[in-house]
Order: C-alpha cells, then structure tokens, then sequence
C-alpha cells in the first residue's frame, strides 16, 4: 500500500520548517463544479490539505455559516456517493490530500464496512467523524485502516489525558484540536487558552496537530501556527463562498482569502 498523501505533506512540511493549512469546503456548495474549481485553486495558493464537509441534514458540531452551505449542497443534489465522484474528478488533476468531513448518518447508509475502500479509491485520503467517538468506530475503523484512509480524530480542549492518549493512539494524519468550546464559526479572538491546551496535547503525542474551530483571519491564522503544526480554516473560508455567490471571479475572490491565510502562516 502506498504512503497517505496526507503523511507525504506533513513529512514535507517538517522538512521545510514551515506550517501546513488546511482550507474547509462544504462539499456542493454553491454546486460541485464550483468545490472541484475551489480545490485547485487552494492548492494552487499554498493549502497543504483540503477538507471536504459532506452536506446533512442535522450537522449539530457546526455553526450558522456551515448550516446554510450544507442546505445550500444538499439543494443543489450533492449526496455522499456525489462527493466521492467529486474527489475522482479532483484527482484526475491534483494530488493534493484531501479529507472528508462527514456525520456517522451519510456513511451509515453507504454501508461502515464498505465505505473506507470505495474512499479510498475514489481518492480520499482520511475521515473525521464529527459524531463518532473512537470507542463506537468499531468496524468502520478496522475497515479504514485496512483501505489506508486515516481516521483523523478530533480532541477538544476538556479531553482528559487519558482519553487524548487513545485518541493518539488510533489517529491517523494528523489530530485535530478543536481550538474552542461550542460549535463551528467564524470569532473575533483566540481563546485564552489555546495555548496551554495545545501544550498537554503536545506532551501526549507526537502526531502532527492541526487547530481548527473559530480561526477567522490572517492573523489569528499566524498565532495558531505559532503554537501547531497546521492552521485549519473552515468556516471564514465557507463565509467567502457565500458572500461571492453569483460573482463570475467567485474562485479568484475565495482563492485570495486562502492566498491571505498562507502569507500569513508563511
């Protein structure tokens, strides 16, 4: 089996001494043409990594912004089995990593056991589950690791050091901190403590860590990347989409913001 493009993209990133950032998408909106557009533009402007959301009906972890692009995707017919044909088009031109974002619900119905190898070669290169504790993956993560499809978990800042020493031990990619207490969006500060959060998770792992949840601008982005390995940007991303909807530059417009978060980052 073939190293993850995930791993390759860490590993360079170490060598170069440089920090990775991974723009967020929901996945169809505003139409999958347009993510397909989007994704290579990022990767043109420097993203490392892409996540990709799958649009539900009941996204609980997020926030407004992400609420009305997933409404936006499901509209425009955008399913699971959709997103998985988006990604082969994607890599048909890009090898950029690319992650879905999903709920247990889209993957439930595809089928836990059938879903990691029909990922895997369509392109996927790692899963989060945003409803999905490590301890109820069972099956699904016997049939990830199996298929080479990282289960990238996510840590939030009240984890016990115990339980972010499990989550250590079955990540695959990188691990995701959640940077802040509540749902998805876009915040006009960091949390105060971000950085001592992110030093325990540091002492109890040695998997790249990527921060995500609440990151909103160039400078924010910066500060993060101080303190982790990649900054994560979803919802300021997804905000980007919205407010160009309708424009004929959409791409270049949300390719800029990316553009921005990468000077930052350096």
């Amino acid at each position: 089996m073939s190293e993850n493009r995930i791993d390759r993209a860490f590993a360079r990133l170490k060598s170069q001494g440089r920090k990775g950032l991974i723009p967020f998408l929901a996945a169809g909106d505003p139409a999958p043409e347009v993510t397909e557009a989007l994704v290579l533009e990022f990767e043109a402007r420097g993203a490392d990594v892409v996540e990709l959301g799958v649009p539900f009906s009941d996204p609980l972890a997020d926030g407004v912004v992400n609420q009305r692009a997933y409404q936006r995707a499901l509209e425009s017919g955008t399913s699971l089995r959709g997103v998985l044909e988006l990604v082969e088009r994607i890599r048909r031109r890009s090898e950029v990593p690319l992650v879905l974002m999903s709920y247990v619900n889209p993957i439930h119905r595809f089928g836990l056991q059938h879903f990691p190898a029909a990922a895997r070669d369509a392109g996927v290169d790692g899963l989060i589950l945003c409803d999905c504790p490590p301890e109820e993956m069972g099956e699904l993560q016997g049939a990830m690791v199996q298929a080479g499809v990282h289960p990238v978990l996510l840590i939030a800042p009240t984890s016990p050091d115990r339980r972010i020493s499990l989550i250590s031990a079955r990540s695959g990619g990188y691990i995701y901190y959640v940077s802040l207490r509540g749902v998805t969006g876009t915040r006009d500060r960091l949390p105060d403590d971000l950085a001592t959060g992110i030093r325990r998770v540091r002492a109890l792992t040695d998997k790249p860590l990527a921060v995500g949840f609440g990151i909103s601008t160039p400078a924010q982005a910066q500060a993060v990347a101080e303190l982790a390995d990649a900054v994560i940007v979803g919802s300021a991303v997804v905000a980007a989409v919205e407010q160009s909807r309708g424009a004929h530059d959409l791409v270049s417009r949300v390719g800029g913001f990316v553009g921005s978060l990468r000077s930052a980052i350096g």
